[in-house]
């Protein structure tokens, strides 16, 4: 026996609600409802109520069966058992069908609710020695963890009501007049709830976690630094940052910070050490232990009749940085000589040397020529840069003062009547 059928009633809502007319293709319903629906996601601050509408039309009107239905005599037809029974599709499911679960968040309507955690991110110094050889930090941190008593919910029943501070939204504006017709509006976490748009009865409150729905908890890291790391290079541990309600948990994230040494420097995989030698060790040879990085003792000697000449660099293979995740692999080690002469020298000491260095460049002038020249005196300038500094601070000194004492550029010379 078949039931009479239900009056015609409005059929032009869900059209309305994508925006399209009752003519629209498959194609246009699929184009209207992704435009809205992305605007309208909850995840991106839209109306949830406007999407939960948009995939309801979207759900009945892509059916042929349910558009018939729908275009003969409306939503109530639909909700009567017509065509299938009523629609309770998950809007999520709906929006994930065109989207894939990622946008958003996970697989569930729950999961793809869930924002994510901010991460915490921690400098880290470590000396010179630390990235050479390896080493390993235990760090203590404090961070909020899920109450387990009412896992998470703030409550003892479970149960909660949307703020009235904020309706429920978790953000509260403010108006300030700043003039006669100047206002500024500002949003800000809603106080009450501190921004979880709910409310929970003092008495049903988790003794727990006081209805904060997070507790906090002390936990013990230990940061492997492996050898040949980076200054700044990031160690992460995944969701490791404070926990909360349906918010998926940010990573801690360590920065290395290396300190600067007295001895080396570092470039990239190469390290460069600076060495002072004297006069005579870079003429007649030299020998000295570097202490390297790991506390070994280099033997470094310069070659029989070498001699080294001022800001010479040498190298050394296999002496400098271990590359990274390639420990056994090492960049150079540079030394950079710089040599130390004597403030002054004896005559005596002048003409000793006279007979083992090369002859000095004999004059091209005769006496008489240099009986003409001018004497001069020459003096110690010990820093270049800082002495044109003042040159060039004092210069603009001068050309303002003369700027001051003529103004409009130069005196005018008047003529004086007779």
């Amino acid at each position: 026996m078949f039931g009479r059928a239900p009056k015609k009633s409005d059929n032009t809502k869900y059209y309305e609600i994508l925006g399209v007319p009752k003519s629209a293709s498959q194609d246009d319903l699929k184009k209207a409802y992704r435009k809205a629906a992305i605007k309208n996601h909850p995840d991106k601050g839209g109306d949830p109520e406007k999407f939960k509408e948009l995939a309801q039309a979207y759900e009945v009107l892509s059916d042929p069966e349910k558009r018939e239905i729908y275009d003969q005599y409306g939503e109530d037809a639909l909700k009567e058992g017509m065509g299938g029974g009523g629609s309770h599709v998950d809007p999520f499911d709906i929006f994930s069908s065109f989207f894939g679960p990622s946008f958003g968040g996970g697989g569930s309507s729950r999961g793809r609710r869930q924002r994510r955690g901010e991460d915490v991110v921690h400098p880290l110094k470590v000396s010179l020695e630390d990235l050479y050889n390896g080493t390993s930090k235990k760090l203590s941190l404090s961070r909020n963890v899920i109450c387990s008593k009412c896992k998470g919910k703030g409550s003892k029943s479970g149960a909660s009501m949307r703020c009235p501070g904020c309706q429920g939204s978790g953000m509260k504006v403010t108006i300030r007049q700043l003039g006669p017709s100047m206002i500024q509006q500002m949003q800000q976490p809603c106080n009450e709830c501190k921004g979880t748009g709910e409310s929970i009865n003092e008495k049903d409150r988790c003794p727990g976690c006081k209805g904060e729905k997070v507790i906090q908890e002390k936990k013990v890291l230990e940061v492997h630094v492996e050898k040949g790391m980076q200054h700044n290079q990031k160690i992460t541990f995944p969701g490791e940052a404070d926990e909360a309600p349906d918010t998926v948990t940010g990573d801690i994230v360590f920065v290395l910070q290396q300190k600067d040494h007295s001895k080396f420097k570092r470039k990239g995989e190469d390290l460069f050490y600076e060495h002072t030698l004297s006069l005579t060790e870079a003429l007649c040879g030299f020998q000295f232990v570097l202490t390297h990085l790991d506390n070994r003792q280099l033997l470094i000697k310069s070659d029989p009749g070498e001699v080294v000449k001022p800001d010479q660099f040498k190298a050394i293979n296999d002496e400098g940085m271990p590359i990274y995740q390639r420990p056994f692999m090492k960049g150079k080690l540079y030394i950079h000589f710089t040599v130390e002469f004597p403030d002054s020298l004896a005559p005596e000491q002048c003409k000793a040397l006279e007979t083992v260095l090369p002859p000095r460049p004999s004059s091209k002038l005769t006496d008489m020529e240099i009986d003409e020249c001018e004497e001069t005196t020459m003096h110690d300038v010990n820093n270049i840069e800082e002495e044109m500094r003042r040159k060039q601070a004092h210069a603009a000194q001068e050309a303002y003062e003369e700027d001051d004492e003529m103004p409009g550029g130069a005196q005018r010379v008047q003529c004086a009547q007779q």
